[in-house]
């Protein structure tokens, strides 16, 4: 199978080209630049250039292969709003390319934003919908493609897929602690965040395109939901720095734009996912992946 790849010089993305090499598909990798083509040459993959931000490239690459993983995405937030909006015509794109066809096209989505009222979100719950506080489309633009009976797999990210190379969500809270002195969380820290190796995020993407086009929704995640406290707690032990506790009030100060994220509860089942598709993640957890995937270094 011939799979065309957005984001294939990205940290998930990159994988998943490695993960379909490895079990004997062809791959056509999204490269914007001469680096990124350079990048995905050097791994085994064939090029295509384009850019997300040039619908008319993606949409020459989805005709040029049999399968689709949409794992690219923009990462400037000083234009949040502006990149969600490109993703949308994205997701768009690539969907009227597979219309009719039967190709299979995967959409990368997350966790995050899933409706569950604080109980154990299931891969039947449905996304918060876009908002101006959090403009990111990416489930909406795959749930609407399959209200026009197009296909559509809503492949959902934790909001930590970890392993070397990760510049993420754990990066991030580790740069925060280093500039403030201190590694914190807020109350008890009893907020939970989903997460799962990149490489099990990468089998699951290839399980998923090989299951074909069926509209459905996947959800990526090893661990249901890690304690903010002990995200914290590695982070702490791996800087030598101490782990506090913060009031509401005092982590807006801490965490500035990230407090959002610091806040976040969602823990989330995978148990539908595993056995539709007879996954299971063998990568190491989390915290243990702190530790030791050069996260310090």
């Amino acid at each position: 199978m011939k799979v065309f790849v957005t984001g294939a010089t990205g940290f998930v993305g990159s994988a998943v080209v490695d993960e379909l090499l490895a079990n004997g598909h062809e791959v056509l990798g999204l490269a914007r630049s001469d680096r990124g083509a350079a990048e995905i040459e050097k791994r085994g993959a064939r090029v295509h250039r384009g850019d997300l931000e040039r619908p008319e490239t993606l949409r020459a690459g989805a005709e040029a292969a049999d399968a689709v993983i949409h794992t690219g995405f923009v990462h400037d937030f000083t234009r949040f709003a502006e990149v969600c909006a490109v993703d949308r015509v994205a997701i768009e794109t690539l969907g009227s390319v597979v219309e009719g066809t039967g190709k299979p096209l995967v959409v990368t989505t997350g966790l995050a934003a899933l409706d569950a009222a604080g109980r154990l979100a299931t891969e039947e719950d449905q996304a918060f919908p876009p908002s101006l506080d959090y403009p990111r489309a990416s489930d909406a633009a795959a749930q609407a493609l399959l209200e026009r009976g197009i296909a559509a797999e809503l492949m959902r990210l934790p909001p930590s897929v970890h392993g070397a190379g990760d510049h993420g969500f754990v990066p991030m809270l580790i740069g925060i602690a280093r500039r403030k002195g201190c590694s914190a969380y807020i109350g008890e820290g009893a907020n939970r965040w989903p997460a799962v190796h990149r490489d099990d995020a990468a089998r699951l993407y290839r399980l998923v395109v090989e299951n074909g086009a069926s509209g459905g929704t996947w959800h990526a995640n090893a661990e249901e939901g890690v304690a903010f406290r002990k995200i914290a707690e590695a982070i702490g032990e791996g800087l030598g720095l101490p782990c506090v506790s913060l009031s509401d009030h005092e982590a807006e100060a801490h965490f500035e734009g990230f407090y959002g994220f610091a806040t976040m509860d969602q823990a989330a089942s995978s148990e539908i996912t595993r056995s539709r598709l007879g996954w299971t993640p063998t990568g190491p957890d989390l915290i243990s992946d702190i530790g030791r995937s050069g996260y310090f270094g």
